[in-house]
C-alpha cells in the first residue's frame, strides 16, 4: 500500500511484510553542497551531474548565484557553474540558508575571504542551531562573525577580507567546521592546518585536491592533519554519487522486513560514510557492498535477525544514521548502546530525545544516560506496535519513523514536510519497494 498523505505534513504508512526492489537515492548532500561552492570559487566553468534535488542543496545553489557565480542547467540535466574569485562579491540581500546547517557553516568560510559584509540567515529551526564552532576559528583568522548570544545563533553577519593562516584543532568531530576553515584557508596569508583527533568525512579535502588546490593530509599521533595553502581552484566536471545516509533507511528496511531484499544503486561507499554498514554487519545484518567505480557502488541488503551491539560515535562521526540504526536496535535481541552521541541534541531537532521517543513509540525501551542512548530491543520488527509520531519537521526522524512503520504495524507520521529538504521522493521510493 502506498503511503498516504492525510493532510499537509501528515503521512499514514501502512504495515507491510515485503520490502524488495531496486532504488536510487538522491545525489549525496555533502558532495552536492561542496561541488557548488568549489565550482563558484573555481576559475572557469564546472559541470555537476547527479546534484541532490533537495531544498538544502537548492539553498546553496541560490547562495552562490547571489554571490555572483553564473548557475545554469544544461540540456543534459547537468548544472553548469561559471565561477571565479573576481565574480564573487558581497551583496545587499540576505543569503538564505533555509534549514541547511551545511550551507550556513560552509558558506561562512567562503565569504570570510570575500571583502564586505555578508548576511546569512535561515528558518526557525536553523536559527536555534549554534554557529559558534565556525565563528571561533574564522574570528581567529581575522574575519568578523556576529550572531545572537554566546552560541552565535543565526542570523549571522560575516565581514570578510584578508585572512591569516591558523592551526586549529577541532574540539569535537565536525566535517562542517573543518570544511569551513579549509575553504577560508584558500585565501589566507599562509598554510592553514586543521587537526582532527577523530577523523570525519573527507569529501572537502578530496574535492579540493581534485580542483588542484595545494593540500596535504597526514596521519600523526594526535590525529589527522589537513593543511591547505592559498590556492586558485580549477574548474572540474563533478559526478555526484547517491547519498549513503539516505541509503541507510532502505538497507535497514530490507534487514528488518520479514521478506526483504533491496539493492540501493550507485551510492558513495567511502569508509567514513558507511560506518552504519559495519554496525549492521556486527549486529548480524546481511549487507553486501559492490563497488562499481572509484568511491561509488551498490549496497545489497536482505532480511536477517539482529543482535545488540555497542556503537561508538566515532564509527558514524556525523551521527546522521543514528535514528535509523536505533530502529534496527529496537528490533534486535538485547541492549544496544550508542556511546557519546550527545551531539544529536544540536541537529535539526533534539534528535537524541526524538530518537528515544520514537523507540518507545514502537514498544521498545530507550533511556538516555548522559550522552549515551541505551535501547532494549524487542527481538523482531514484527513486535513493533502501531504508533503515531511527530517528527517536528526533522527529515531524518520522519524517514526513520516511516521505515519502522513499514516493517512493523504501520503508523501516522506528522511533521513530514521537512523530508523535502533532503529527499523529496522518499515516499514514492518507499512505495516502489512495497
Amino acid at each position: 500500500m502506498t503511503p498516504i498523505e492525510q493532510a499537509p505534513g501528515i503521512v499514514e504508512v501502512a504495515a507491510g511484510m515485503t520490502i524488495a526492489g531496486v532504488v536510487r537515492t538522491p545525489g549525496d548532500k555533502s558532495i552536492s553542497h561542496r561541488s557548488l561552492l568549489l565550482a563558484a570559487l573555481a576559475e572557469g566553468t564546472s559541470s555537476i551531474r547527479g546534484l541532490s534535488n533537495g531544498e538544502d542543496v537548492a539553498r546553496t545553489r541560490a547562495c552562490v548565484a547571489s554571490l555572483g557565480a553564473l548557475v545554469d542547467q544544461a540540456d543534459t540535466g547537468a548544472i553548469v557553474v561559471t565561477g571565479g574569485r573576481d565574480r564573487l562579491h558581497a551583496v545587499d540581500e540576505v543569503l538564505g540558508c533555509g534549514n541547511s546547517g551545511t550551507t550556513m557553516r560552509l558558506l561562512a568560510g567562503v565569504v570570510a575571504g570575500i571583502d564586505g559584509a555578508h548576511r546569512l540567515d535561515g528558518d526557525d529551526s536553523l536559527r536555534r542551531r549554534p554557529m559558534d564552532r565556525v565563528a571561533l576559528p574564522l574570528r581567529s583568522m581575522g574575519a568578523t562573525v556576529l550572531g545572537v548570544g554566546d552560541r552565535c545563533t543565526p542570523p549571522l553577519e560575516v565581514h570578510g577580507g584578508i585572512l591569516r593562516a591558523i592551526r586549529y584543532e577541532l574540539p569535537v568531530p565536525s566535517s562542517q567546521v573543518k570544511s569551513s576553515v579549509l575553504l577560508a584557508g584558500l585565501t589566507a596569508d599562509g598554510p592553514t592546518t586543521v587537526v582532527e583527533p577523530v577523523a570525519t568525512r573527507t569529501h572537502t579535502e578530496e574535492m579540493l585536491h581534485a580542483a588542484k588546490a595545494r593540500i596535504e593530509v597526514a596521519s600523526r599521533p594526535d590525529g589527522r592533519h589537513i593543511t591547505i595553502w592559498p590556492s586558485e581552484l580549477e574548474a572540474v566536471d563533478w559526478l555526484v554519487p547517491g547519498d549513503p545516509s539516505q541509503a541507510a533507511f532502505f538497507v535497514v528496511a530490507a534487514i528488518l522486513a520479514a521478506a526483504g531484499e533491496v539493492e540501493v544503486r550507485d551510492v558513495y561507499v567511502g569508509e567514513e560514510r558507511i560506518g552504519f554498514v559495519r554496525v549492521l554487519e556486527r549486529m548480524g545484518g546481511h549487507v553486501v557492498t559492490r563497488v562499481r567505480r572509484a568511491g561509488a557502488g551498490d549496497l545489497l541488503a536482505s532480511s536477517a535477525s539482529l543482535i545488540a551491539t555497542r556503537v561508538q560515535a566515532s564509527e558514524i562521526p556525523s551521527l546522521d544514521e543514528v535514528p535509523i540504526l536505533a530502529v534496527a536496535a529496537a528490533a534486535a535481541s538485547g541492549a544496544t548502546t550508542f556511546v557519546d552521541v550527545g551531539e544529536l541534541r544540536l541537529k535539526e531537532s533534539d534528535r537524541l530525545a526524538a530518537t528515544a521517543r520514537l523507540v518507545r513509540s514502537l514498544g521498545a525501551s530507550a533511556s538516555i544516560e548522559g550522552d549515551d542512548l541505551v535501547i532494549e530491543g524487542l527481538g523482531s520488527a514484527s513486535r513493533f506496535r502501531r504508533f503515531e509520531y511527530d517528527a517536528e519537521g526533522d527529515h531524518r526522524m520522519a524517514m526513520a519513523a516511516s521505515i519502522a512503520a513499514a516493517v512493523g504495524s504501520g503508523a501516522v507520521v506528522d511533521g513530514f514536510a521537512g523530508v523535502a529538504t533532503s529527499y523529496p521522493g522518499f515516499l514514492s521510493d518507499l512505495a516502489s519497494l512495497r
